[in-house]
């Protein structure tokens, strides 16, 4: 980490987390637009390609459009990629019938957890059991996974919906790779705790996958550090990030602190004192351009 000094006002010490910024599946989802995009336009996402509006920006400006499931049929003999979160299999059906060329750049991660989903149903199934799914509901990689399924699975936000669960029955818990760990356990702990009090053993009727990516869980040690080490934390990222959400409450966690921005518009001096020593993070879809351009805009106060 390095740590700056500028003549602002109020003197402020940044330091900009080298841990932070787009995970591999984003990377390489970027990559690959940006190098068809070189060559030939038009380009379609299905979807958001990565969940900031800063970024969507600079690639629409250089040819990017974004379309959303039902709009396929609008684009019929175009090229769509699809992003790191993934698609259910009806997506790529339907484009091989519309001629619509696909790059896909589903992350190896969410294809391994497509896979391994769609064996434990194969498995469970036969035994009256259930998959679950620790996730946001609508979120575009947990409607690919219950698309492997054929949306026979229940999903589950937090805690508070393990009613919705047939305690009776046997269950398979997954996660959305980009889940909080910490959250993940409690959740086991709170299944496990509910077939105890029925009198079942947990170990018979309860599998639990811990399918978050270890990139993802291996950041929020570091992120927690990181914003220990500063007075006050700005974390930039997108607010439709189920990621973002996750690491910053890891930041409030670790200093109180912390504020989250879009952008360095959406700073306020109001945040800092004189000599603050500020921590500039962000998440798995935040770009380094974007927390640069805040540290910059933190620099001049």
């Amino acid at each position: 980490m390095v740590r700056t000094h500028h003549s602002g006002a109020l003197g402020l010490k940044l330091g900009i987390d080298p841990h932070s910024g787009f995970c591999y599946g984003v990377i390489r989802a970027i990559q690959e637009a940006e190098r068809y995009l070189a060559q030939s336009t038009p380009l379609y996402s299905l979807g958001a390609l990565v969940h900031n509006n800063e970024e969507l920006e600079r690639l629409r400006k250089i040819g990017l459009s974004t379309v959303e499931p039902h709009q396929l049929s609008s684009i019929a003999g175009q090229t769509v990629i699809i992003r790191a979160h993934g698609e259910p299999p009806e997506t790529y059906i339907q484009a091989q019938e519309l001629g619509i060329r696909i790059i896909d750049c589903s992350c190896p991660v969410v294809l391994k957890l497509q896979q391994k989903i769609k064996e434990e149903y194969r498995r469970i199934k036969p035994l009256n059991g259930q998959i679950a799914i620790f996730g946001k509901k609508g979120h575009a990689e947990v409607n690919g996974l219950i698309g492997q399924l054929l949306g026979d699975a229940l999903i589950l936000e937090d805690g508070s919906q393990i009613d919705r669960l047939d305690f009776e029955r046997p269950i398979s818990l997954f996660a959305q790779t980009t889940q909080n760990p910490p959250a993940f356990l409690g959740l086991c702990r709170q299944i496990e705790e509910q077939y105890r009090l029925r009198g079942r053993n947990p170990e018979d009727y309860f599998c639990a996958y811990n399918t978050i990516c270890q990139q993802v869980a291996d950041r929020l040690p570091l992120l927690q550090a990181f914003a220990k080490q500063h007075q006050v934390i700005v974390f930039v990222c997108g607010k439709e990030s189920s990621n973002g959400r996750v690491l910053f409450q890891t930041c409030r966690s670790a200093n109180s602190r912390s504020y989250a921005v879009e952008n360095a518009e959406a700073l306020s001096k109001s945040w800092f004192n004189a000599g603050d020593s500020v921590g500039i993070c962000g998440a798995t879809s935040t770009p380094k351009w974007l927390m640069e351009k805040v540290a910059h805009a933190v620099r001049e106060m």
